[in-house]
């Protein structure tokens, strides 16, 4: 007796790969794609070919985010030390005398072909390398394992800060510090801390006059950072020149209004004076062309992506995953909350790219990693219980 079946259609043998991927986060990221296509169209096309290659970058993103999120969570965790000592001994040649490519008066590039910044292999593999480790620990943690995790995360930021490069190794200090704090470090630990930052902050804007003369040396900081915290407690001091970023930032927010002027009608933005207009300072763009109404458009997307990446964070089936899906999820809000405040005037100028928004290869590839990472957490969990 011979038996016919029918042959399965193209979507039968695909919707294996698809079943499983989470549709509020995948609605999320379609939403903040649109808004990053859109914004860099507006801003960007009397700016070469930033809007296509934007867009070819945001392609490439959507692609690892899908490969990535073929990989188990368990493959991700067998891959977190490797990638972690890679990471730092890329960082540690690139410091090497005659290895690191130096841009600008800083050394953050290395050459191995091509031409890499080790320091963005550090923004994944620093909560991937610190998940693993509370993972092995997990039902034994004591002080010293969140000792030697303290020390997992210095060695490499010290690298990073030594480049110079200060926004990456808030990215990278603050992914590890997210992982820590959702192990259960202790609120005494905690507290004492932001009591001391907001000291510090009050000393800053309190004596400000004193140590922000020329003469002043700020220990531990280079002169070019001393500058950017001094620039932002009173941007007037220098308008033409270390303030102008700052300022022409606020006024580029502040003519938006309620509605805006309209996409493609900003004239800070078109005019020239808002400086990186199509990277960290997009911002700035898109509230003169989209005002008020935009912005809160534009944080309830990130809102919206920040509590679905919370919400697959609190149903992660171990530790690992918990830790290692809020970490990146809060990165998110890091992202955000630094080029925005950046903008706005109220932290220094640092180079931290506004996710989905701004331009930038190595940062969209980074983005699409870790929604990767968090989509292959999601995806494992529902697998499990279906």
């Amino acid at each position: 007796m011979i038996g016919t079946f029918d042959k399965p259609t193209l979507w039968q043998r695909a919707k294996p790969i698809f079943l499983g991927f989470d549709g509020p986060l995948t609605v999320a990221i379609l939403l903040l794609a649109g808004a990053g296509l859109v914004t860099m169209y507006s801003a960007g096309y009397d700016h070469g070919t930033r809007f296509v290659d934007h867009g070819r970058n945001m392609l490439l993103a959507g692609a690892l985010l899908f490969v990535v999120a073929q990989i188990p969570p368990q493959k991700l965790m067998t891959l977190a030390v490797p990638v972690f000592i890679v990471g730092v001994a890329l960082l540690v040649v690139t410091a090497l005398p005659g290895f690191g490519v130096t841009k600008k008066g800083a050394t953050r590039w290395l050459n191995v072909g091509i031409v890499i910044q080790p320091s963005e292999v550090l923004k994944l593999a620093m909560p991937l390398m610190l998940a693993w480790w509370f993972q092995r620990r997990e039902g034994q943690l004591r002080a010293l394992d969140f000792g030697v995790a303290l020390l997992l995360l210095a060695v490499p930021v010290a690298l990073i800060v030594k480049q110079p490069d200060l926004g990456t190794a808030i990215l990278v200090l603050s992914a590890g510090l997210y992982v820590i704090f959702f192990a259960g470090l202790s609120w005494w630990l905690i507290v004492p801390v932001f009591v001391v930052g907001a000291i510090a902050i009050g000393g800053l804007v309190g004596y400000e006059d004193v140590i922000c003369q020329p003469e002043m040396k700020w220990p531990l900081m280079h002169d070019y950072q001393k500058n950017r915290v001094c620039t932002l407690l009173d941007p007037t001091t220098d308008p033409l020149g270390k303030g102008f970023h700052i300022i022409q930032g606020m006024i580029a927010i502040g003519s938006g209004g309620l509605t805006g002027k309209g996409l493609m009608k900003g004239t800070q933005t078109h005019l020239e004076f808002i400086p990186e207009r199509t990277t960290d300072f997009i911002f700035a763009a898109f509230s003169e062309e989209l005002g008020l109404a935009g912005c809160i458009g534009l944080l309830l997307g990130f809102t919206f992506l920040i509590f679905r990446g919370l919400m697959i964070a609190a149903e992660a089936p171990t530790m690992f995953t918990r830790l290692l899906a809020g970490a990146i999820t809060l990165s998110f809000f890091t992202y955000a909350f630094v080029n925005m405040g950046m903008v706005s005037g109220i932290l220094p100028v640092v180079g931290v790219p506004l996710p989905f928004i701004s331009y930038g290869g190595t940062a969209m590839v980074t983005l699409g990693l870790a929604l990767g990472i968090l989509m292959s957490i999601s995806k494992s969990r529902r697998l499990m219980q279906s």
